[in-house]
């Protein structure tokens, strides 16, 4: 059984920083894209960034520039630094990864942007 695990979520004043964490777990195989989404109250999950497992890198034009995707094969583990937040930014944070052709999220960690 598969599980991806987020930590890093918090409050924070905005222009501050955070970085989120992701941890892959179970049985994998390989693990191909790896991304982040997020979901504010009221509004529908929106992709946020992705990274392919070699290394290439996209990001909503919302947040290009400010956050920066990376991963850790070896660790199964995709991290998501996200400088210069903005009250806009405030959101449940998801963890998606696609392991041996399934699609997987995780629990969410909330990420909350003071003005």
């Amino acid at each position: 059984q598969v599980q991806l695990v987020e930590s890093g979520g918090g409050l924070v004043q905005a222009g501050g920083s955070l970085r989120l964490s992701c941890a892959a777990s179970g049985s994998i195989f390989s693990i191909n894209a790896m991304g982040w989404y997020r979901q504010a109250p009221g509004k529908q999950r929106e992709w946020v960034a992705v990274i392919t497992n070699g290394g290439t890198t996209k990001y909503r034009d919302s947040v290009k520039g400010r956050f920066t995707i990376s991963r850790d094969n070896a660790k199964n583990t995709v991290y998501l630094q996200m400088n210069s937040l903005k009250p806009e930014d405030t959101a449940v944070y998801y963890c998606n990864a696609v392991i041996d052709y399934h699609s997987y999220w995780g629990q969410g960690t909330q990420v909350t942007v003071s003005s």
